[in-house]
């Protein structure tokens, strides 16, 4: 009898992590569920100092964080305010798990649809282990995105036509791609520019399907595009430029015919330097650089000047005083 005992206490022992386990996810699902309330509770105090903002407020006044990188949902806020989104749906790309991003608090606050993706094989999973996945109408897809595939992945999607939002933060081909999407109409578009590459010239990476900032230089400041060259492609497709964060990373557009009394902006005026140090060293280490000593870090990698064509060096946007 002995060694069926044993067998039954191994079975119970099993039973009883199990249970465990089973006990401890449905505690931390309400914990999660829990901190999601008091956030959105904390934060309403904010939506609404921001949604009585007139139009011609700086986005940087308006801004506020709950789930975004920097002050971008009190941007966002600001912004559908006054720019009417009959249809709430938005896109946002290079989301990483969506637990910080752009529009994380529209959906958890609001009644937004949303489509996310991002090339992580993963990223199905993590957003089924969050709450936001079945209390909110959300889409996943694993995708790495380029100019070729952007247009047939919201198709597929369903997401055509007017848009309320697209974001898109993809470290490298961000122009590219939203230069290339044509079956869908956001009336504010999201796009990450890359202040290293200054406010003077429209200048951008070329263009390379499979471009990958960790890869293209060790220092990970080579991608992108400046924001002068994000306006001009705003132009051409029919956005105005409405302003920056403080942090200097993402520009704001919105479509001329919803943009109502907001003020738009030229690129110099609305250019914001970014604050925060990422370049890296050689074997992947921070190294802080800062000013224009991140642009002479990259000064011989090549840029495309949209405006005119010309293939320059990024040493070439520094002024000739500086002898570099």
């Amino acid at each position: 009898m002995l060694p069926v005992l044993k067998r039954f206490e191994r079975f119970l022992r099993h039973r009883l992590r199990k249970t465990e386990r089973k006990d401890l996810g449905h505690r931390l699902g309400a914990m999660e569920r829990s901190l999601e309330s008091l956030l959105l509770l904390q934060a309403e105090t904010q939506v609404q100092r921001v949604r009585n903002l007139p139009p011609s407020t700086p986005l940087g006044e308006t801004e506020f964080k709950v789930y975004s990188q920097f002050g971008e949902d009190g941007i966002l806020q600001f912004l559908t305010r006054h720019v009417p989104c009959p249809d709430q749906r938005f896109v946002e790309f290079g989301v990483e798990d969506f637990r910080e991003a752009n529009c994380r608090f529209l959906i958890q606050r609001d009644p937004w649809t949303g489509l996310v993706m991002d090339g992580d094989p993963k990223l199905g999973a993590r957003l089924q282990a969050q709450s936001v996945y079945w209390a909110r109408n959300l889409k996943g897809r694993t995708a790495f995105i380029t100019a070729e595939n952007i247009d047939s992945l919201l198709a597929e999607e369903g997401f055509t036509g007017d848009l309320g939002i697209l974001s898109i933060d993809i470290d490298g081909n961000d122009y590219w791609v939203w230069k290339a999407v044509t079956v869908a109409s956001p009336r504010i578009v999201v796009c990450e520019y890359n202040s290293v590459l200054g406010c003077q010239r429209p200048v951008v990476v070329p263009y390379d399907p499979g471009f990958r900032r960790q890869t293209a230089h060790p220092t990970w400041l080579y991608a992108g595009a400046s924001l002068p060259a994000l306006c001009h492609l705003a132009l051409a497709k029919g956005y105005a430029f409405v302003g920056s964060n403080r942090a200097g990373n993402n520009a704001f557009f919105v479509r001329r015919d919803v943009l109502g009394d907001l003020r738009p902006l030229e690129a110099q005026a609305g250019y914001v330097e970014s604050t925060f140090r990422e370049s890296r060293g050689p074997q992947g280490q921070f190294t802080y650089l800062t000013g224009r000593d991140r642009l002479a870090a990259i000064r011989d990698m090549p840029l495309l000047d949209v405006a005119t064509g010309e293939s320059i060096k990024a040493g070439d946007l520094l002024a000739p005083a500086q002898g570099l």
